[in-house]
């Protein structure tokens, strides 16, 4: 087993395990409020808050769906040692990794079901910058409104529209992270 694959851990794994998933659940709190993620680096091209966040949230029963570009040995080496998380097609995945265009066709993802809504996919969404512009967040978490770069509003849009189903993303970028959950309005 390479080297990589056993390093890029937490070096304190419960401590660093509850900061971590605090900062992921204050992001999803509040739709479009940038949080650090720090303590992991998974191999590339995992971002340090992509790495953070399959830490965090991913064990043995989240099964994992890479795409494109991190759909690769030592990525799924690395995830495997860390998490025991298995890995999976779109439709069947409780979290997916990857760019955007990767990720596609985005309607693949499960959306939970009526009696079931939490049984949708997380999308851990890598992009080129998480910054606050762009388009404009409302909703739950939101006191008025907020700004957020997101890969595509009309997409967003349409998930909402789903509530109580629909997707959740994060959106990260080096150690930045950003959630936008399902009922989130995007304009």
């Amino acid at each position: 087993m390479q080297a990589q694959t056993l390093s890029g851990g937490f070096s304190q794994a419960p401590r660093d395990a509850a900061i971590a998933f605090r900062a992921a659940m204050r992001a999803m709190a509040m739709p479009g409020a940038i949080e650090n993620l720090a303590g992991a680096e998974g191999p590339a091209p995992l971002s340090t808050a992509a790495s953070v966040l399959l830490l965090t949230l991913c064990d043995p029963d989240t099964p994992i769906h890479l795409a494109g570009a991190h759909d690769t040995q030592m990525v799924r080496d690395w995830i495997t040692f860390h998490t025991g998380a298995p890995f999976t097609d779109p439709g069947e995945a409780s979290f997916a990794l990857g760019t955007w265009a990767a990720l596609a066709p985005h309607q693949a993802y499960a959306v939970g079901t009526a009696e079931y809504p939490d049984r949708a996919a997380t999308l851990i969404v890598e992009m080129d910058a998480v910054t606050a512009e762009g388009a404009c967040l409302s909703g739950p978490g939101i006191a008025t409104e907020t700004f957020l770069s997101v890969p595509d509003v009309s997409f967003l849009q349409a998930n909402a529209r789903l509530y109580p189903l629909g997707i959740d993303m994060f959106l990260t970028s080096g150690s930045r992270v950003a959630a936008l959950p399902r009922t989130t309005k995007v304009r």
